[in-house]
């Protein structure tokens, strides 16, 4: 993922899925938790493209509650092709229309985001590990498992492109 609308969870959330990278990082599976100087923290993507200006979104979100307050449930874990492991985010109706009013809003401002992240495909997801060597695939599944379920409320959101050094927060 190069940009991505994030949103970020509680304190003890944060712990939680921080000391699962941990975890995973000390039986050898790369995790966000290492990844591009450790600019990560746990999240759930809302949408995700190339390139996201984060003045330009925003702009078109602006009086949008953003999420903060919510509360999500982390209840299983998944894995997408190429072995990108993640814990499942429980997608209650709230969430999906939260979803879908976030993308109604990027969709009129002329936003492009990559198709998965599209209603109807978002899969909500807090990513553990972008390539889990398939050796380890079956220890990192279990030490997710170790941790679940979370519980967690949004506490904040982001417009973040890690490469390029942005994260810029969306007003609540």
């Amino acid at each position: 993922m190069v940009a991505a609308l994030e949103l970020y969870l509680d304190t003890d959330a944060t712990r939680r899925v921080r000391a699962l990278w941990a975890a995973c990082e000390a039986e050898g599976v790369p995790t966000l938790g290492s990844l591009q100087n450790q600019r990560h923290r746990p999240h759930i993507s809302l949408a995700a493209a190339h390139r996201l200006a984060p003045e330009a979104i925003a702009g078109t979100l602006a009086g949008l509650d953003v999420g903060v307050g919510r509360t999500v449930s982390l209840d299983f874990v998944g894995q997408f092709v190429g072995r990108v492991l993640w814990l499942g985010v429980t997608a209650t109706e709230e969430l999906l229309a939260h979803h879908r009013e976030v993308h109604d809003r990027l969709t009129g401002a002329g936003v492009e985001v990559w198709e998965h992240y599209r209603p109807g495909r978002w899969v909500p997801h807090c990513t553990v590990s972008m390539r889990v060597p398939n050796p380890l695939m079956a220890p990192a599944v279990r030490r997710c498992l170790e941790v679940l379920p979370i519980r967690a409320t949004i506490t904040g959101a982001a417009v973040t492109d890690h490469v390029n050094d942005i994260a810029q927060p969306l007003s609540a």
